[in-house]
């Protein structure tokens, strides 16, 4: 299902995929992210969906970018290469059905863990799969706060 073996430790419960999730992306301007942990964490079929604006329209325009692990990869490191971005939970709700999760995962994003505020905050969808040897990401779909769409209260309860 993926190319890369994930530490063990990394694919075992729900809150250890998540956690695995914030922490591969997080980390210091230049600092080179670990891409085979990230990988690691991914069916090979998943996507990652950004909500962002609409190329050539205003900035308010929103759709989705459906990207494979690799496509996220490629659009994500040249960022990492000018700012810091550290990312974290700060809230969830988790729906399961048998070996599948649907994960609501509020998150802060910070260029510096030691920031006061956060400079953008939004809500990851992700959709686990548990396949009785591990868990597996099959896609995080996510949208940043905006002044539109504010984050309701019920998902900034922990």
């Amino acid at each position: 299902m993926s190319p890369s073996r994930p530490d063990p430790r990394d694919v075992e419960s729900i809150d250890a995929i998540i956690a695995a999730t914030y922490d591969v992306i997080s980390g210091p301007t230049g600092k080179k992210r670990d891409w085979e942990r990230e990988r690691s964490l991914f069916h090979s079929d998943a996507r990652l969906i950004p909500t962002a604006t609409v190329p050539g329209r205003n900035n308010v325009d929103l759709a989705p970018l459906v990207l494979d692990v690799e496509g996220y990869i490629a659009r994500v490191e040249p960022l990492f290469e000018k700012e810091g971005f550290y990312e974290k939970e700060v809230a969830r709700r988790v729906e399961q059905f048998g070996q599948i999760v649907h994960v609501w995962s509020t998150y802060e994003s910070r260029r510096d863990p030691k920031d006061p505020e956060p400079f953008m905050r939004g809500i990851n969808s992700i959709q686990l799969f548990n396949d009785d040897k591990r868990w597996w990401i099959l896609s995080i779909y996510w949208q940043h706060e905006s002044p539109k769409n504010p984050l309701p209260e019920k998902y900034l309860q922990r």
